[in-house]
């Protein structure tokens, strides 16, 4: 019995036993389909996540403060959690002189400091704001849009002036969305019980980041303020020098090796500081750590999600035994017709086979639509590369032979004569 007729009568047995052959293939379905959707919104999550940082600047490096006795490489100073003195601050001087002498490899330095969150009110109108002073270079080295107006400049920093660029979310909120009303209006900001007032001299486009997913609605998305920093530093009392910037190197270097240039530079102005060192970090390194780290989890919860393809598998086994018991007599009729152990072998491990391939089909279509809703909340549609569907099906492949051959072994070693006698 030729191959063929082997897949014509295992396509005959499924369709004799279309619910039986449903519950069978449910296994192999849920596990191909949560592989297949996992792996894909991994893919989105990872895109959308490593463009977002890319979005800030490939080329960016940032430079912050670390305790000497840190091994977090950078993070406890990335995300806050060191309290340097005035003097351990990183200074405008120090930042001249690193113009002066790798000028030509550095395109800006962007400097930004918190001066806390609070809310912009006028009536009944509002919008969260967190405000942040900034000086003028920042915009080039964020990469951050205008739609209308002007930055902020050296003249609003050197004179302290109460002005501030605001996004385009404040202005749907408080203007109607109308940009030209909104510039050069005055803008009252609620900040600890203080009112503040700041004049609109320019509309950035806001842009949400991946590494900031807000749950909140449209309207109370809080979004950034920027004032000029010596404004900042004025209203929270910080000192003068500063816990970390950015620097954007000319996008003709390798932004890395340059890292590490500038921290030594940097350090040797702390070689004499007992707590602090400076540590700089390439924002395409991160990039390439954080993109190698989600593809690993991404494929360790696929691995965990596979183990349902091993219960497919067993399902599979267990119904193809049933079946091996229930044509009994079929089997023992088509043995006394001359059909050999291997015809009557091959017979069962075919339909075992189109059980799991069927199944496997089933779920990469459902994985391929899980995964491209899924990645399109993170806003980075994306679908099942080759690979992973290359993959699901060898897979399928794989479970239907493995556990198929077992039922289908026993089958080519009934007795033809005991078969036949079967009931």
């Amino acid at each position: 019995m030729g191959l063929s007729e082997s897949i014509r009568l295992a396509l005959e047995g499924l369709r004799a036993n279309k619910m039986r052959s449903v519950l069978t293939m449910l296994g192999i379905i849920i596990g191909i389909g949560a592989v297949i959707g996992i792996l894909t919104v991994g893919n989105g999550l990872t895109g959308s996540i490593t463009g977002s940082m890319s979005g800030l600047g490939a080329s960016n490096i940032g430079v912050t403060l670390q305790e000497k006795d840190d091994d977090t490489g950078g993070m406890a100073s990335m995300m806050g959690m060191i309290n340097p003195d005035d003097d351990d601050l990183i200074t405008d001087e120090m930042l001249d002189t690193l113009r002066e002498r790798y000028g030509e490899y550095i395109v800006g330095i962007a400097i930004g400091e918190s001066a806390g969150s609070g809310q912009a009110k006028d009536g009944r109108l509002y919008a969260n704001v967190g405000l942040s002073g900034v000086n003028e270079e920042y915009q080039a080295v964020q990469n951050i849009d205008l739609l209308g107006g002007r930055w902020i400049q050296q003249k609003d920093i050197d004179g302290q002036r109460n002005v501030c660029v605001v996004s385009d979310k404040l202005v749907n909120n408080m203007f109607s969305g109308n940009i030209s009303t909104a510039l050069n209006s005055e803008v009252k900001i609620e900040r600890n019980g203080e009112m503040l007032s700041f004049r609109i001299v320019g509309v950035y486009e806001y842009e949400a980041s991946a590494m900031g997913y807000s749950m909140a609605s449209e309207k109370d998305i809080s979004t950034a303020a920027y004032l000029p920093i010596s404004t900042a530093k004025h209203i929270t009392g910080a000192p003068d020098g500063h816990s970390g910037i950015t620097i954007q190197a000319s996008s003709d270097i390798d932004s890395q090796a340059m890292a590490s240039v500038i921290e030594d530079f940097l350090n040797h102005f702390y070689r004499n500081n007992k707590d602090y060192s400076v540590i700089a970090i390439a924002m395409s390194s991160m990039v390439e750590s954080l993109s190698s780290i989600m593809n690993t989890l991404s494929i360790a919860i696929s691995i965990i999600a596979g183990i349902s393809l091993l219960v497919g598998g067993i399902g599979v086994m267990n119904i193809m035994l049933v079946s091996v018991t229930e044509r009994t007599r079929e089997i023992g009729t088509r043995k006394a017709l001359g059909a050999t152990n291997n015809d009557i072998r091959v017979q069962f491990v075919v339909e075992s086979i189109i059980v799991c391939l069927i199944g496997g089909f089933i779920g990469i279509v459902l994985g391929t639509l899980l995964g491209y809703m899924g990645s399109s909340l993170l806003s980075e549609p994306s679908y099942p590369t080759a690979g992973y569907i290359i993959l699901a099906v060898g897979f399928s492949m794989a479970i239907g032979i493995f556990f198929g051959y077992y039922p289908a072994n026993k089958a080519a070693k009934l007795d033809p004569i005991e078969a036949l006698r079967y009931e």
